[in-house]
């Protein structure tokens, strides 16, 4: 368990894995917490209120400042890190109300909702080739799998 834990942190994908990991963290509890709003157990506080902030908001802002942040500062590994679960928390509020960009209107518990599931999906599964195509690209994967097959 140790040796996985220390090749990730030496990974140059580690940016990656956070993002992608922050990402589902992040959707799976929003998610969550809007159900648990919806049949009460957790307060609204926008429910009564004349504004009504959507979490893509607050998501849009994490990726803006994120970026800006983890592109200016990239060589710093702390802040790189840092910024690719800031990124990841940002694009999961952000992506998770697709269907408000889409329909721009509120569809979050219509049918037509779905479409940001859908988003959610397509998502994970971008993220997830990208990062088989990036390590493919590096030829590691490559090299590994042949010092397998020699031993």
């Amino acid at each position: 368990m140790l040796k996985i834990y220390k090749r990730i942190i030496d990974s140059k994908r580690l940016t990656q894995l956070l993002i992608l990991f922050s990402f589902l963290v992040t959707f799976a509890v929003i998610r969550i917490i809007t159900n648990l709003q919806k049949i009460g157990l957790v307060l609204n506080p926008s429910a009564n209120s004349l504004l009504h902030i959507h979490h893509l908001v607050p998501g849009i802002i994490l990726i803006i400042f994120s970026g800006y942040i983890g592109l200016s500062f990239w060589v710093t590994h702390k802040t790189r890190r840092l910024m690719a679960i800031l990124f990841g928390i940002g694009a999961a509020l952000t992506i998770d109300e697709f269907a408000l960009w889409l329909y721009l209107k509120d569809v979050y518990w219509e049918k037509l909702g779905r479409t940001s599931i859908d988003a959610v999906i397509y998502t994970v599964i971008i993220l997830s080739i990208i990062f088989v195509l990036s390590e493919i690209h590096d030829h590691e994967w490559i090299k590994r799998v042949a010092r397998r097959r020699k031993q």
